[in-house]
């Protein structure tokens, strides 16, 4: 069953159940309505299937949810948009030019204890998430089913959905592991009522993380590798793991009372290794164009989706909202980029109105993918004029946009300053921009309309992790099969020998704009410290070093004030608040 086909009969219910997301967002999570005939989760299920798809709707609901949450944006409190923001405009990869504070200490690596809407929303969203999983979870075990009539068929059934809600809830977790190291846990078993979660170790949870993820992996009930799209699989858990495992040193690592790196965790490159070749026998394959896997039917284009091996699936109507592809597509052009000649727009993304929101420094286009600008490529003012090269001939090369724009960043709040990245397109791959012009043209200005599925894991991916942990490992030459599959696939010659370099280049091109920027660097040791820079880097134009103990966010100040298990994370310290 299509995920986007499910409407959610048991939403109010839910809602009831748990209360709408306000300034606290932890403090009684787990609360039930007072009175023994409210409409609740406890009655709302019956022994029908659907009932339960639509609970697990909501569970997966957590990551394209605007609504519930008291912010400026509802659309930047979306949690695939706010995990977005956090990974890439913290990097070299990606600037956001909006003028919000919040978005500048992210651009610049300046944030602090101050409230950060990016970091608000994902500790909320997957707070919360996880809480509907757990609530899931309780709602659904065989006890209870069998109180509800369900007979021995449908428990069946509903172990796979279940199986599905422990994924999600495990993803979750490893989001709000990665961006803030410790975080407040709870699972199914935890005391039930108005209790604040305790606060657990990042290697605490990240046990638990891979605890739950081998046994679903191992496991009989979720649905077969490739076969459940858009939602999750084996291979999804397959392909988490191998992601885990390959940042296991990051995630087991150890730091003082001032957020600094004392030893790094146990190496885990066999079991990355391992991960990735189960994926290798099931049916996922690479989509044979690249730009395709970010077109506007990624969802429903087979060639496409036989990559992923977990979307977040977005349609032009029962998941618009302004977060998630809306924004990767609104917010990367200018509306006035984007005309003829005679000032008409051309629609060339499929999305009627530009944002003129994130771009991509020059040198990260020049260093990694390669191209270049001739002389008849600036105008006399300096700007470009729309022609670059793109020698290696690399089609991933081709979906820039610069016309009208500056080569240097020397504004961080200016738009025309960088490089419109082009990856996230609304118009099918099957259609010209003429072809869908009336289409976008008659989408209305006050709701968005966007197609695009967002890649979580998809199999370019586990390819470079496999690539990379071979190095590790000693095993290059099966490592640099899988190196060569990606760079051909977007028409590169393949590599006799390869390197880490290799790697890290290869990573920078094909995964850009997807979420894992940050990562990467803190994996290879240049997230942080002086031995790569980039400009803003730190606050400075030239770039430069910063703290860390900024590895991790913090946690919201609301939140620790409202849980008194939590804490403000080592090297943090609201005397250091730059508000």
């Amino acid at each position: 069953m299509n995920m986007k086909k499910i409407l959610y009969p048991i939403y109010a219910a839910l809602l009831l159940t748990f209360g709408a997301l306000t300034s606290s967002c932890v403090g009684d999570l787990e609360a039930l309505p007072f009175n023994d005939d409210d409409f609740n989760s406890e009655n709302a299920y019956g022994n029908e299937y659907a009932n339960y798809v639509s609970g697990l709707a909501k569970v997966y609901r957590a990551f394209n949810n605007t609504d519930d949450l008291e912010v400026d944006d509802a659309g930047a409190s979306e949690l695939v948009r706010a995990f977005w923001c956090i990974q890439e405009s913290s990097t070299d990869a990606c600037k956001n030019n909006w003028k919000d504070s919040w978005t500048q200490d992210i651009n610049m690596n300046t944030w602090s204890t101050a409230d950060n809407t990016a970091t608000y929303a994902l500790y909320c969203r997957t707070l919360h998430g996880i809480t509907y999983a757990n609530e899931f979870l309780r709602q659904t075990t065989d006890e209870k089913l069998s109180e509800r009539g369900c007979d021995q068929a449908l428990i069946e059934r509903i172990h796979s959905l279940r199986a599905e809600a422990r994924f999600i809830r495990a993803y979750l977790y490893w989001m709000g592991m990665d961006t803030f190291g410790d975080v407040p846990f709870v699972t199914e078993e935890s005391e039930f009522g108005a209790v604040s979660p305790e606060q657990k170790s990042r290697s605490d949870v990240f046990d638990f993380i891979i605890g739950e993820l081998t046994e679903l992996a191992g496991g009989d009930e979720l649905q077969a590798a490739g076969s459940n799209y858009p939602r999750v699989d084996k291979g999804s858990a397959w392909g988490l793991l191998s992601r885990i495992y390959l940042n296991a040193q990051v995630y087991k690592s150890t730091v003082d009372e001032n957020g600094n790196v004392t030893a790094k965790g146990e190496e885990m490159w066999d079991e990355c290794i391992a991960a990735c070749e189960e994926i290798f026998k099931c049916s996922y394959d690479l989509c044979d164009n690249y730009a395709d896997l970010f077109r506007g039917d990624n969802g429903t284009n087979p060639d496409a989706y036989q990559e992923f091996l977990f979307a977040i699936d977005y349609d032009e109507i029962s998941m618009n909202g302004w977060g998630g592809t809306i924004f990767l597509v609104q917010s990367c052009f200018s509306a006035g980029d984007d005309n003829d000649e005679n000032g008409n727009p051309l629609y060339s993304l499929g999305v009627k109105d530009g944002w003129a929101g994130i771009r991509m420094p020059s040198e990260y286009v020049f260093k990694y993918f390669g191209v270049t600008v001739p002389e008849d490529g600036y105008d006399d003012e300096g700007k470009y004029t729309g022609v670059y090269e793109n020698p290696r001939n690399d089609d991933r090369a081709r979906l820039f946009f610069n016309k009208g724009h500056y080569e240097e960043m020397t504004d961080i709040e200016e738009f025309t300053q960088g490089w419109s990245f082009y990856k996230y397109n609304n118009i099918p791959h099957d259609k010209t921009r003429e072809e869908f012009y009336s289409t976008a043209a008659s989408y209305g200005t006050t709701s968005a309309k966007c197609g695009v599925d967002y890649p979580m894991i998809r199999l370019a991916e586990i390819y470079l992790n496999y690539a990379e942990a071979c190095l590790h490992t000693g095993q290059t030459s099966e490592g640099l099969e899988y190196l060569n599959k990606v760079r051909e696939r977007s028409g590169l010659e393949p590599l006799g020998t390869y390197g880490l370099e290799d790697v890290q280049n290869e990573r920078a091109v094909e995964l850009a704009w997807e979420g894992l920027r940050r990562i990467d660097l803190i994996r290879w040791d240049m997230f942080c410290g002086g031995n790569y820079l980039w400009k803003w880097k730190g606050g400075s134009y030239e770039g430069q070093p910063f703290s860390e103990h900024m590895l991790v966010f913090d946690f919201p100040q609301s939140e620790i004030t409202a849980n008194s298990n939590l804490s403000h994370k080592p090297g943090y310290t609201p005397a250091a608040s730059n508000n």
